[in-house]
């Protein structure tokens, strides 16, 4: 019975990806397909795109469907590209190819016609890790819709192994009669025009925000068009390195850049800004050409790392509270009230679940409602296309970023992200204020856990994981204190506010309420909305099942490194019931 079983593992929650040995001329050509029919269906999305350009005029037919297709530099990902291209054009589709470029770009393309496209591309994973991404009417897709196109391919495959050969004679010839109509040959755009539209896009952005570039120059200077700063970048050899000094070029006086050679082996290690240590090199540079400030961007261009100007990392953390700055005070409705009140405007900024426990404070003094989120981008984006405006920028820890001020695309695009900052901060610094460390340094200091991943244990509950079985016994805790709580008030407690049995496997353990105060203490705050989360009066920390791998991630965080202790002390204490070795596990995550 054919079924593609070793392939379903590359349907993830955002995307597909996983080993290149999963990628068989088979299973690319039962994708294509179904790409095909997904778009062949899709129903064109008439809200204007945010950023319009001065676009070359390909043959387009104005009754087909334009999809454009992209790729990124690992080796194998320009073939397999190729191969979807062919096959939509088989099946009547019209493909703008753009070639190497990044996944913002691919977006930023897909905006000017239909909104429809496609990257192959792995993003920050290792070099054996092939990947494709792709936005249906301006939105990346849902689990849900990701898990539709599985079963689709899987059913094109079935499907092809049960034609008769006089079928799939019968098949080609209609596929080349099609392919014959000139709407139906691919449209290569150039290098020089894919990136010029692209810079140009960009480069009327900072017009419309700072019509006189005479606040970004430092006393006694002429205006150059250009910012009086020096930065270094480091592309780790992803496709960033084919536009990235051409584009910062264009604003910035001086610029550096490591590691800009686009590999596809990536020889300086996997093309993730986030790793422990992989900003190494960029900390040295920085330091070694005096620079203003150090970029770092992924593998495909959709993450962002900083790093200040005495060659200290910025704290995605901290890096998310100054982009959400810069979204505030550089909003439209900002700019037009000479003293904007922040608190009459209904601005929201998204954060996910594993940022500190700062953040929410810090952005609420900005005057902003923040908001808690799920982790991922994709959910992120969709959330802000539905808020009508309300949520004006969205961030999480691992270095995604998206500004939603109706002045650029609705993506976490890192260069543009960076150019954001850039701007922000000359203005900031000609205005006689501070640099990036002495900015940085007045945030809240922490001690904290990168995000880690542990094995996922099994449990012997069948129908819950261990994150379900620890948000029932954190829900029965906190019912417990709280219950315990307003008898001690003396508030009247009947017998209907009292804690409902927990279903989890510490039922059959008894919980006082002062072992529940211990490990819940009163105050504390609980999140279930993607695995649990807990927020302590001096830190918090995070458990959660990873959306693109078999594993457990978490992150602890804490005032000191004191109570960083005490908090995965708590955590551990909480698991210890369910499993022995996660309880050890959490307890010897190191601090960064």
């Amino acid at each position: 019975m054919p079924s593609f079983a070793a392939q379903q593992c590359l349907f993830r929650a955002y995307d597909i990806r996983g080993s290149r040995q999963h990628f068989t001329t088979d299973f690319i050509q039962a994708l294509g397909k179904a790409f095909a029919q997904l778009y062949s269906v899709a129903d064109c999305n008439p809200t204007a795109a945010p950023v319009k350009a001065c676009l070359p005029k390909p043959s387009i037919d104005r009754k087909r469907t334009v999809i454009v297709l992209g790729y990124d530099v690992r080796l194998g990902s320009n073939i397999i590209a190729q191969r979807l291209a062919n096959i939509m054009i088989e099946y009547g589709l019209q493909v703008i190819q753009l070639g190497l470029i990044t996944t913002p770009m691919m977006v930023f393309w897909a905006e000017q016609y239909s909104g429809h496209g496609i990257i192959v591309t792995a993003s920050h994973s290792a070099k054996d890790i092939l990947g494709i991404k792709w936005l249906v009417n301006h939105q990346s897709p849902s689990h849900a819709e990701i898990q539709l196109l599985w079963q689709k391919t899987r059913a094109n495959y079935a499907c092809h192994l049960n034609h008769s050969q006089a079928q799939v004679d019968a098949q080609n010839t209609l596929k080349n009669t099609i392919a014959k109509s000139i709407f139906n040959q691919p449209f290569n755009l150039s290098d020089a025009q894919v990136t010029t539209t692209y810079i140009e896009a960009v480069a009327q952005v900072f017009k419309q925000i700072h019509p006189s570039n005479k606040l970004l120059l430092k006393d006694n200077q002429q205006p150059s068009g250009t910012l009086d700063v020096v930065i270094v970048i480091d592309c780790m050899h992803g496709a960033t390195s084919n536009i990235a000094q051409r584009l910062f070029e264009h604003f910035c006086q001086q610029v550096i850049m490591i590691n800009d050679i686009a590999d596809g082996s990536f020889p300086s290690g996997n093309p993730d800004p986030t790793e422990p240590h992989r900003l190494k090199q960029l900390q040295r540079s920085v330091r070694q050409h005096q620079a203003d400030i150090g970029i770092a961007f992924d593998g495909d261009g959709d993450r962002l790392m900083i790093v200040d100007n005495s060659g200290k990392v910025v704290t995605p953390d901290h890096l998310l509270y100054l982009l959400a700055q810069v979204a505030l005070t550089e909003h439209p409705e900002s700019l037009c009230s000479k003293s904007p009140d922040r608190s009459q405007l209904p601005f929201q900024i998204l954060f996910d679940i594993k940022c500190s426990h700062h953040l929410p404070k810090l952005l609420s003094e900005l005057g902003a409602t923040p908001v808690l989120s799920k982790t991922g981008s994709s959910f992120m984006r969709r959330q802000m296309q539905q808020s009508a405006g309300q949520i004006v920028f969205a961030g999480e820890l691992s270095g995604h970023f998206i500004f939603n001020d109706s002045r650029f695309i609705i993506y976490d695009d890192a260069m543009y992200a960076a150019l954001r900052l850039l701007h922000w901060l000359a203005a900031y610094d000609a205005q006689g204020e501070k640099s990036l460390t002495d900015i940085t340094e007045q945030l809240p200091a922490m001690v904290s856990t990168a995000d880690h991943y542990l094995p996922m244990p099994k449990t012997l509950k069948k129908d819950d994981t261990i994150v379900e079985q620890l948000t029932k016994f954190c829900q029965y805790l906190r019912q417990l204190v709280e219950a315990t709580v307003a008898k001690d008030s003396g508030d009247h407690w009947i017998a209907t506010s009292q804690p409902s049995l927990c279903r989890c496997s510490m039922s059959r353990q008894y919980v006082t309420s002062k072992q529940a105060k211990c490990l819940l203490p009163v105050g504390t705050k609980l999140s279930c909305i993607d695995g649990v989360r807990l927020d302590f009066a001096h830190g918090f920390g995070v458990l959660r099942q990873s959306n693109t791998s078999h594993n457990l991630t978490a992150r602890f965080a804490g005032d000191s490194i004191e109570d960083l202790r005490d908090i995965q002390a708590k955590f551990a204490a909480l698991c210890r019931p369910f499993d022995k070795k996660l309880a050890e596990q959490i307890v010897a995550i190191p601090a960064e």
